[in-house]
């Protein structure tokens, strides 16, 4: 069957997405509008395609046992000189988006895999372009903000032509009273 590359991540929403994209798309980042504008819960991975419906369960799991949460963007960072990025800022929601991205890489679950790098919630703008580009990026998008209710994640293929493709929504469950649904861990840092 073949394998695939997927990552799963927490779409930005319109009108802030598309304006993302464009601005990167706009400092010559050519990967730019092949990567809708997001924030990382599981860096690009390679498995099985017959995994698949094992890893939508355990998403569909993960889903179930979160909430929504205000996830707010502002300012811009970096990862230089360690790596060529960079970002805007998450600077709200950032707890909740390593509590998510702990479980989906879960070592009981089928998307175990170590980080090159520690994990760090961001909207990459510039990656791998020139230095000046780069300083562009940060200097340009440095006001920028943005807030939102997150509720939910997506699961994401990459194709042959780099372009990603989301496959599926995963919108979080909540019980009654608004608490997680029957059965998640009341560690989720939203509700301490």
């Amino acid at each position: 069957m073949g394998t695939v590359t997927l990552g799963v991540s927490i779409a930005v929403p319109e009108p802030y997405g598309s304006l993302l994209q464009e601005r990167r798309a706009g400092f010559g980042d050519p990967a730019a509008l092949g990567i809708p504008t997001h924030v990382t819960l599981m860096p690009p991975h390679e498995v099985e395609r017959g995994c698949l419906p094992e890893i939508e369960a355990h998403l569909a799991s993960v889903a179930a046992a979160g909430r929504s949460f205000t996830m707010r963007l502002g300012g811009t960072g970096t990862f230089r000189p360690l790596s060529p990025v960079v970002y805007v800022k998450v600077v709200e929601g950032a707890g909740e988006c390593a509590w998510l991205q702990q479980r989906v890489r879960d070592e009981a679950g089928p998307l175990v895999r170590e980080l090159q790098f520690p994990y760090h919630p961001h909207v990459t703008v510039a990656h791998g372009i020139s230095d000046e580009a780069m300083d562009l990026a940060h200097d340009s998008l440095a006001g920028f903000s943005a807030s939102w209710t997150c509720g939910g994640f997506a699961l994401y293929e990459q194709g042959a032509d780099g372009v990603w493709r989301k496959l599926h929504d995963y919108p979080f469950g909540v019980g009654s009273l608004g608490l997680p649904a029957q059965g998640a861990s009341l560690d989720h840092p939203s509700l301490r």
